[in-house]
């Protein structure tokens, strides 16, 4: 395609294996939206199941769908109502709709494990809910972020992966003082490194099979080792693992990495259906196993620790691409030896730079 401002341009998946750059009709916001110019998008690991796989776990895709739920951008016009921020306003967004339709009982303190809640650039639900790779979107007003005086929109697209590792370390309970385990160095293990840090904790070892990655957990305060490394993993007698590759391995790895009485928080997406589990291990050691899944507001938090410095997160970024080299962005994506979060950029339609 070629990149022009004036086009409504956006990432959407129509089966699998094919993803297209095409444009949009201009959003047509309801009452309670604002419209909002993208600047930035970071690709995450559902994105690329959806273009490899033409689902991600249990969500298949049955319609074409704007894939992206990791943005950032600019209020080009508020929510009618009144709600949400100004025209002008730098904006991240909270890609989740909690819904309680009454199928399961969840705490209400934890909107993220409602059972009906949507979420931007998903497919488990019909009609899919729309993502936001594209120049102009609109979206609901109370998903809007003001990002904080200081905070450049390159750095506060880290914002949404930030809180979901956020969230995985907070499930650990209190990480100042202690040895942390990381299991795999993708984009989410790597913000978890850095949160981990900005948390207090005393060592932090993480684990990859890539080169790539283990360079960028020690240029986040970690000290990397082999994922093959077997050995080195079960000495390393955290008190407590991330385990975030998502692989029957590496959950595995953080069950053996674990010191006795020690928590292991699972992080990392299991794939459908059952695993094998070494649970002899886990029971005899008194392990805490612990699941975590999105997050909550802990999104505000992490605009607040990106804007003051306190969370170290740059080095995650490893490279930026225009939503028309969409397809290439995907492709380098899903290289983990070569890339970590992979930013697409938007034309601005005032012709300063997506990152305006």
């Amino acid at each position: 395609m070629t990149e022009d401002v004036a086009g409504n341009w956006a990432l959407v998946a129509h089966a699998k294996e094919d993803v297209r750059v095409e444009a949009l009709p201009e959003p047509v916001p309801a009452a309670d939206e604002a419209v909002v110019a993208i600047a930035y998008g970071g690709i995450c690991g559902s994105d690329l199941h959806y273009w490899l796989h033409g689902a991600a776990g249990q969500s298949i895709l049955r319609e074409p769908m704007v894939l992206g739920h990791e943005i950032v951008g600019t209020v080009l016009t508020a929510a009618v109502d009144g709600s949400g921020p100004t025209v002008g306003s730098r904006v991240a967004v909270h890609p989740a709709t909690p819904v309680d339709d009454g199928s399961a009982p969840f705490p209400a303190d934890r909107p993220n494990l409602s059972p009906a809640g949507t979420y931007l650039g998903s497919a488990a639900r019909m009609p899919h809910t729309h993502g936001a790779f594209a120049s102009r979107v609109a979206l609901p007003a109370r998903m809007l972020r003001v990002i904080p005086e200081g905070l450049d929109l390159r750095l506060a697209a880290l914002a949404e992966p930030a809180a979901v590792a956020w969230h995985g370390v907070g499930q650990a309970g209190e990480i100042a003082g202690r040895r942390v385990l990381v299991i795999g160095t993708g984009p989410i293990g790597a913000l978890a490194i850095a949160v981990a840090k900005h948390h207090g904790a005393s060592e932090i070892v993480a684990t990859d099979l890539h080169e790539h990655p283990r360079a960028l957990a020690e240029r986040l305060g970690a000290r990397a080792v082999d994922a093959t490394d077997a050995e080195g993993i079960a000495a390393v007698h955290a008190d407590v693992v991330i385990e975030s590759s998502g692989t029957v391995p590496g959950l595995a790895a953080a069950i053996s990495g674990a010191r006795r009485g020690g928590t292991v928080v699972m992080l990392g997406l299991q794939r459908a259906g059952d695993i094998a589990v070494p649970m002899a291990s886990a029971i005899t050691r008194e392990l805490t196993l612990v699941g975590s899944f999105r997050f909550n507001d802990e999104i505000d938090e992490v605009l607040v620790a990106l804007a003051d410095g306190s969370l170290d997160a740059a080095a995650v970024i490893s490279h930026e691409l225009p939503i028309a080299e969409g397809l290439r962005a995907l492709d380098l994506a899903r290289d983990a030896s070569v890339s970590s979060k992979v930013l697409l950029t938007f034309p601005a339609a005032d012709g300063e730079g997506a990152g305006r």
